[in-house]
Protein backbone atom coordinates (compact mmCIF):
# COMPACT_ATOMS: atom_id res chain seq x y z
CA UNK A 1 0.00 0.00 0.00
CA UNK A 2 1.32 3.47 -1.00
CA UNK A 3 0.53 7.25 0.64
CA UNK A 4 0.94 9.67 -2.16
CA UNK A 5 1.36 13.03 -0.27
CA UNK A 6 0.55 16.04 -2.75
CA UNK A 7 1.99 19.07 -1.66
CA UNK A 8 1.89 22.56 -3.46
CA UNK A 9 4.42 25.15 -2.48
CA UNK A 10 4.53 28.53 -3.35
CA UNK A 11 7.05 30.66 -1.58
CA UNK A 12 7.41 28.16 1.55
CA UNK A 13 11.58 28.93 2.30
CA UNK A 14 11.28 28.74 5.76
CA UNK A 15 8.88 25.70 5.73
CA UNK A 16 9.56 23.08 2.90
CA UNK A 17 12.44 21.39 4.93
CA UNK A 18 10.54 21.17 7.91
CA UNK A 19 6.93 19.99 6.58
CA UNK A 20 9.10 17.67 4.47
CA UNK A 21 10.94 16.27 7.68
CA UNK A 22 7.50 15.55 9.45
CA UNK A 23 5.78 14.32 6.47
CA UNK A 24 8.61 11.60 6.19
CA UNK A 25 8.18 11.12 10.32
CA UNK A 26 4.69 10.66 10.02
CA UNK A 27 3.09 7.28 12.01
CA UNK A 28 2.15 5.43 9.36
CA UNK A 29 2.35 2.36 8.37
CA UNK A 30 2.08 2.43 4.83
CA UNK A 31 4.82 3.51 2.00
CA UNK A 32 5.05 7.23 1.37
CA UNK A 33 5.48 8.61 -2.51
CA UNK A 34 6.04 12.50 -1.64
CA UNK A 35 4.69 14.83 -4.61
CA UNK A 36 5.71 18.20 -4.36
CA UNK A 37 4.71 20.93 -7.33
CA UNK A 38 6.30 24.03 -7.48
CA UNK A 39 3.60 26.48 -8.48
CA UNK A 40 6.57 29.36 -9.67
CA UNK A 41 8.08 29.96 -6.28
CA UNK A 42 10.09 33.54 -6.25
CA UNK A 43 11.45 34.08 -2.95
CA UNK A 44 14.40 31.36 -3.00
CA UNK A 45 12.41 28.17 -2.94
CA UNK A 46 13.33 26.41 -5.98
CA UNK A 47 16.87 26.40 -4.85
CA UNK A 48 16.01 23.91 -2.14
CA UNK A 49 14.92 21.18 -4.59
CA UNK A 50 18.45 20.07 -5.99
CA UNK A 51 19.27 19.34 -2.14
CA UNK A 52 16.66 17.54 -1.05
CA UNK A 53 18.02 14.22 -2.17
CA UNK A 54 21.07 14.69 -0.53
CA UNK A 55 19.21 15.23 2.91
CA UNK A 56 16.33 12.86 2.21
CA UNK A 57 18.60 10.29 0.71
CA UNK A 58 15.94 7.27 0.83
CA UNK A 59 13.12 9.46 0.70
CA UNK A 60 10.43 9.02 -2.57
CA UNK A 61 10.47 12.25 -3.29
CA UNK A 62 9.15 13.73 -6.94
CA UNK A 63 9.64 17.63 -8.09
CA UNK A 64 7.53 19.10 -10.58
CA UNK A 65 7.64 22.38 -11.53
CA UNK A 66 5.39 25.45 -12.95
CA UNK A 67 6.96 27.44 -15.10
CA UNK A 68 4.15 30.10 -13.78
CA UNK A 69 2.31 31.14 -11.16
CA UNK A 70 -1.23 29.12 -11.69
CA UNK A 71 -2.66 28.66 -8.54
CA UNK A 72 -3.41 26.26 -5.82
CA UNK A 73 -5.99 24.13 -7.65
CA UNK A 74 -3.47 23.86 -10.72
CA UNK A 75 -0.89 22.34 -8.56
CA UNK A 76 -3.11 20.25 -7.03
CA UNK A 77 -4.03 19.09 -10.61
CA UNK A 78 -0.74 18.52 -11.66
CA UNK A 79 0.02 16.57 -8.34
CA UNK A 80 -2.81 13.86 -8.58
CA UNK A 81 -1.61 13.39 -12.15
CA UNK A 82 1.82 12.53 -11.19
CA UNK A 83 0.69 10.91 -7.94
CA UNK A 84 0.97 6.94 -8.52
CA UNK A 85 0.00 6.17 -4.58
CA UNK A 86 -3.39 4.14 -3.56
CA UNK A 87 -4.51 6.21 -1.60
CA UNK A 88 -3.68 9.86 -2.24
CA UNK A 89 -3.71 13.26 0.49
CA UNK A 90 -3.29 16.48 -0.08
CA UNK A 91 -0.62 18.47 2.83
CA UNK A 92 0.62 22.24 2.62
CA UNK A 93 3.45 23.47 3.32
CA UNK A 94 3.10 25.88 5.64
CA UNK A 95 3.18 23.85 8.90
CA UNK A 96 -0.08 24.18 9.62
CA UNK A 97 -1.31 21.21 9.37
CA UNK A 98 0.23 17.99 11.15
CA UNK A 99 0.85 15.09 9.34
CA UNK A 100 0.57 13.14 13.00
CA UNK A 101 -2.92 13.22 11.93
CA UNK A 102 -2.22 10.61 8.93
CA UNK A 103 -3.77 7.66 10.74
CA UNK A 104 -6.91 9.10 11.70
CA UNK A 105 -7.01 10.60 8.62
CA UNK A 106 -6.36 7.17 6.87
CA UNK A 107 -8.51 5.05 9.11
CA UNK A 108 -11.85 4.98 7.33
CA UNK A 109 -10.29 4.11 4.04
CA UNK A 110 -8.06 1.77 5.60
CA UNK A 111 -11.03 -0.44 7.40
CA UNK A 112 -13.34 -0.09 3.92
CA UNK A 113 -15.93 2.56 5.06
CA UNK A 114 -14.35 5.18 3.52
CA UNK A 115 -14.12 6.99 -0.39
CA UNK A 116 -13.16 10.02 0.65
CA UNK A 117 -12.07 11.59 4.03
CA UNK A 118 -11.50 15.02 4.73
CA UNK A 119 -10.18 16.63 8.13
CA UNK A 120 -12.24 18.92 9.94
CA UNK A 121 -10.27 21.84 11.94
CA UNK A 122 -13.82 22.38 13.79
CA UNK A 123 -14.61 19.15 15.44
CA UNK A 124 -13.08 16.95 17.86
CA UNK A 125 -10.92 17.52 20.59
CA UNK A 126 -7.01 18.38 18.84
CA UNK A 127 -5.51 21.31 19.86
CA UNK A 128 -5.75 24.47 17.99
CA UNK A 129 -4.17 28.29 17.91
CA UNK A 130 -6.26 30.75 18.52
CA UNK A 131 -6.11 33.57 15.89
CA UNK A 132 -8.97 35.05 13.32
CA UNK A 133 -13.11 35.13 14.36
CA UNK A 134 -13.81 36.27 10.68
CA UNK A 135 -12.55 33.90 9.08
CA UNK A 136 -13.81 31.16 11.13
CA UNK A 137 -17.26 32.15 10.64
CA UNK A 138 -16.24 32.83 6.58
CA UNK A 139 -15.48 29.23 6.68
CA UNK A 140 -18.21 28.18 8.67
CA UNK A 141 -20.45 30.29 5.93
CA UNK A 142 -18.98 28.32 3.15
CA UNK A 143 -18.72 25.20 4.27
CA UNK A 144 -23.04 25.77 5.25
CA UNK A 145 -23.51 27.02 1.68
CA UNK A 146 -21.44 24.39 0.14
CA UNK A 147 -23.71 21.63 2.05
CA UNK A 148 -26.98 23.54 1.15
CA UNK A 149 -25.97 22.54 -2.37
CA UNK A 150 -24.39 18.95 -2.14
CA UNK A 151 -26.43 17.89 0.40
CA UNK A 152 -23.74 16.69 2.55
CA UNK A 153 -23.12 17.93 6.36
CA UNK A 154 -19.39 18.61 6.53
CA UNK A 155 -18.19 20.70 8.99
CA UNK A 156 -15.05 21.87 7.07
CA UNK A 157 -15.15 21.93 4.05
CA UNK A 158 -12.16 24.59 3.25
CA UNK A 159 -10.09 21.74 4.73
CA UNK A 160 -6.52 21.18 3.42
CA UNK A 161 -7.05 18.03 4.35
CA UNK A 162 -8.31 15.73 2.01
CA UNK A 163 -7.79 12.15 1.55
CA UNK A 164 -9.21 9.89 -1.90
CA UNK A 165 -8.63 6.69 -3.45
CA UNK A 166 -6.88 7.60 -5.74
CA UNK A 167 -9.32 5.88 -8.47
CA UNK A 168 -11.80 8.58 -6.77
CA UNK A 169 -9.57 11.59 -7.23
CA UNK A 170 -8.30 10.18 -10.86
CA UNK A 171 -11.21 9.98 -12.33
CA UNK A 172 -12.85 13.29 -11.11
CA UNK A 173 -12.24 16.40 -13.89
CA UNK A 174 -10.71 19.47 -11.67
CA UNK A 175 -11.08 23.03 -13.44
CA UNK A 176 -10.28 25.61 -11.01
CA UNK A 177 -6.96 27.28 -11.20
CA UNK A 178 -6.86 28.81 -7.27
CA UNK A 179 -8.80 28.19 -4.42
CA UNK A 180 -12.29 27.74 -6.08
CA UNK A 181 -10.95 24.09 -6.18
CA UNK A 182 -11.80 22.80 -2.26
CA UNK A 183 -15.65 23.86 -3.44
CA UNK A 184 -15.43 22.33 -6.53
CA UNK A 185 -13.86 19.16 -5.65
CA UNK A 186 -16.54 18.56 -2.72
CA UNK A 187 -19.26 19.34 -5.35
CA UNK A 188 -17.30 16.77 -7.64
CA UNK A 189 -17.14 14.47 -5.06
CA UNK A 190 -21.06 14.78 -4.14
CA UNK A 191 -21.86 14.14 -7.33
CA UNK A 192 -20.04 10.90 -7.68
CA UNK A 193 -22.07 9.26 -4.29
CA UNK A 194 -18.51 8.32 -3.07
CA UNK A 195 -18.56 7.49 0.86
CA UNK A 196 -17.47 10.56 2.51
CA UNK A 197 -16.09 10.60 6.13
CA UNK A 198 -14.79 13.42 8.23
CA UNK A 199 -12.52 13.54 11.38
CA UNK A 200 -10.85 16.24 13.54
CA UNK A 201 -7.74 17.10 13.12
CA UNK A 202 -5.26 19.70 15.28
CA UNK A 203 -4.61 23.23 13.19
CA UNK A 204 -1.90 25.46 13.87
CA UNK A 205 -2.55 28.30 11.56
CA UNK A 206 -0.63 31.77 11.03
CA UNK A 207 -0.73 34.53 11.25
CA UNK A 208 -0.30 37.18 7.78
CA UNK A 209 2.65 38.04 9.15
CA UNK A 210 3.80 34.52 9.17
CA UNK A 211 3.26 34.13 5.80
CA UNK A 212 -1.02 33.42 5.49
CA UNK A 213 -2.09 33.75 1.72
CA UNK A 214 -5.54 33.49 1.29
CA UNK A 215 -7.46 37.00 1.46
CA UNK A 216 -11.35 37.94 1.49
CA UNK A 217 -11.15 37.93 -2.56
CA UNK A 218 -10.56 34.31 -1.87
CA UNK A 219 -13.93 33.69 -0.54
CA UNK A 220 -15.43 35.48 -3.23
CA UNK A 221 -14.44 33.47 -5.43
CA UNK A 222 -15.27 30.42 -3.16
CA UNK A 223 -18.87 31.51 -3.48
CA UNK A 224 -19.07 31.55 -6.89
CA UNK A 225 -17.14 28.39 -7.14
CA UNK A 226 -20.06 26.92 -4.62
CA UNK A 227 -22.95 28.19 -7.14
CA UNK A 228 -20.96 27.21 -10.25
CA UNK A 229 -20.31 23.86 -9.69
CA UNK A 230 -23.37 22.93 -8.44
CA UNK A 231 -25.02 23.50 -11.90
CA UNK A 232 -21.58 22.70 -14.31
CA UNK A 233 -19.14 20.53 -14.69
Amino acid sequence: MMLSVVIPVYNELDTLQEIIRRVLAAPVDVDLELVLVDDYSTDGTRQLYPKLKEEFPDANIHVFMHERNQGKGAALRTGYAKATGDIIIVQDADLEYSPNDYPKLLKPILDGRADVVYGSRFVGGDEHRVLYFWHSVGNRFLTLLSNMFTDLNLTDMETCYKVFKAEVIKGIKLRSDRFGVEPEVTAKVARGRWRVYEVGISYSGRSYEEGKKITWKDGVQAIISIVKFAFVD
